[in-house]
């Protein structure tokens, strides 16, 4: 890839603080450019970066000193950004999911491909130690064939703690396309790919009260839906039952569990990154810590752009627009079974990305 790739970052929201904090925290990349529709904000982001400027959307994407952008605008601006960034020349990683829509995916993906630039998207949260030590104790065999999986994200929704909430509960939101891609990307790391889905979903509320900032108390409107489950048969056979919810007050379900032959697994939380992976022999009835095995190790968000960019080949790629898209077709396929009543066979496939060995690391001044 070149030297200390030089990053431009679109969208500096709540999320992009963190992704700040890993890049910034490297001498090995640079963030050379920051923009933002509130141009006050880019600019108070720049300031605090060595190097760093504050620049118009355009003039980033245009900007020859910024090979790399980094995506991290609203879902609904998500393929626009990327489209724009590909036919100047730019790699993009971006935030989940790829689109809104899953035309629009494939179109951002086939760009890529045509022009000849890397594509990742989160999450990279499935790259640390929790659902790559998960993977490791599967593929070693210890509970035998994979059987069945659950996967279920179960919260009372994003208004009571985010101060502008409306884009969770906008096309390109809702609790499957907003937290769907950790834990379908974690099933598809330790399962493999999806070859057909069931769904079903509702939306029992029209309007959500935003609990916190400066709009709290403001009534915002509710376009999608809220609970959505799915089953995911997948191309070895197991099935995968997937749950996730805005309507759910509490919850102990564990976030996954695996089911196989010889024994099942207690999987972390795919929306961190490390967390204790656990196992129960078949006949017995009590869980046993398992030491890390595999995966990035105090990673934090931004490390699956270091690893797009560190490999050594765009089929390398482990957090990879091809990843994302299949993700994004589990997820819209879910949603259009719940529509109409039916199951739905997938289009796409993907194969699984190789799994990251126990504490890897690299210098990308050195590729």
């Amino acid at each position: 890839m070149g030297n200390a790739p030089r990053i431009g970052i679109i969208g500096v929201g709540v999320i992009s603080g963190i992704y700040l904090q890993t890049l910034t925290a490297r001498s090995d990349v640079r963030v050379t450019a920051i923009a933002d529709l509130d141009m006050s904000r880019a600019e108070a982001v720049a300031a605090g970066i060595p190097g760093a400027r504050a620049l118009e959307v355009a003039a980033l994407l245009a900007d020859p000193e910024v090979d790399v952008v980094l995506n991290l605008t609203i879902p609904a601006a998500h393929a626009e950004i990327a489209l724009a960034a590909i036919a100047h020349g730019k790699h993009v990683y971006g935030e989940k999911p790829l689109a809104v829509d899953l035309a629009s995916g494939k179109r951002v993906m086939d760009a890529a491909t045509a022009a000849g630039v890397r594509l990742g998207s989160a999450p990279d949260t499935v790259l640390g130690t929790g659902t790559q030590t998960a993977r490791a104790v599967i593929d070693e065999g210890a509970i035998g064939r994979p059987i069945a999986a659950t996967a279920v994200m179960a919260s009372a929704g994003p208004e009571s703690w985010h101060p502008n909430p409306d884009f969770y509960f906008l096309p390109g939101g809702g609790p499957l396309m907003d937290m769907g891609p950790y834990y379908i990307s974690a099933l598809v790391q330790m399962l493999g790919p999806v070859t057909a889905v069931v769904g079903s979903a509702s939306r029992l509320r029209s309007e959500r009260v935003i609990g916190s900032g400066a709009r709290a108390g403001e009534r915002i409107p509710v376009d999608v839906d809220t609970h959505v489950s799915g089953i995911l048969q997948h191309a070895s056979g197991a099935l995968s039952t997937l749950t996730t919810s805005f309507d759910s007050p509490y919850s102990s379900a564990a976030p996954i569990e695996v089911h196989g032959e010889a024994g099942s697994l207690s999987v972390p939380d795919p929306n961190m990154f490390s967390g204790d992976v656990l196992f129960s022999p078949l006949g017995t009835k009590e869980w046993q810590p398992v030491g890390e095995r595999a995966g990035y190790v105090d990673a934090a968000r931004g490390i699956g752009l270091l690893d797009m960019l560190a490999a050594p080949t765009e089929a390398d790629v482990r957090a990879s627009g091809r990843l994302a898209l299949h993700t994004l077709e589990i997820m819209t396929a879910v949603l259009e079974s719940a529509r109409i009543g039916a199951r739905v066979t997938l289009t796409s496939s993907v194969e699984r990305p190789a799994i990251v060995p126990l504490g890897s690391s690299f210098d990308l001044t050195e590729r």
